[in-house]
């Protein structure tokens, strides 16, 4: 036998060793599904959709409906909390009358705000449907939760009905 015979008999089995071990680590990796989770998790917002659901059940459904798409008393909340962020959600749900104010008039100073809410309750003609919520402990503690439920069902990741408990 020669040299080159027997360097091509013992490199063969090696090869396909180092190439089996390759194979295998690869496998690994594609099995290995936990960052993808992870980033899943850090995608959705902040906030437990089921426990969204539940409060809005119980301080939001009577006037916007128990899927949030609207009733004669309150509107669809769904295509206005799709484009909306949750700084903007927090603060029309907790400091805002109305849902339809420019983003000016929302903004002003306290004095001003005070000045527009005296307006809204003076007319006769505009119905006064969205109170602020900021002194509701309930939705004070859960907002993070209502809009992890509005915006899943905004988006189409949750259905009209009561969402799973949500796993830690």
């Amino acid at each position: 036998m020669s040299i080159r015979t027997l360097v091509n008999t013992v490199k063969a089995p090696i090869t396909m060793a180092v190439a089996a071990l390759m194979l295998a680590g690869c496998a690994d990796a594609w099995q290995n599904t936990q960052p993808a989770r992870q980033l899943a998790r850090q995608a959705e917002p902040a906030g437990s959709v089921y426990t969204g659901w539940r409060v809005f059940q119980q301080k939001c459904a009577a006037c916007h409906g128990p899927a949030a798409s609207g009733t004669s008393v309150g509107p669809d909340l769904l295509p206005r909390v799709r484009g909306m962020g949750p700084r903007r959600f927090v603060g029309i749900v907790l400091q805002r009358y109305d849902w339809g104010m420019p983003d000016v008039r929302a903004s002003a100073d306290i004095a001003t705000r005070e000045v527009l809410i005296d307006e809204v309750l003076r007319r006769e003609d505009t119905a006064l449907t969205m109170p602020a919520w900021e002194g509701e402990p309930i939705v004070n503690a859960h907002i993070a939760d209502l809009y992890a439920y509005l915006s899943a069902r905004a988006e189409g990741t949750q259905g009209s009905g009561r969402p799973g408990p949500s796993r830690p």
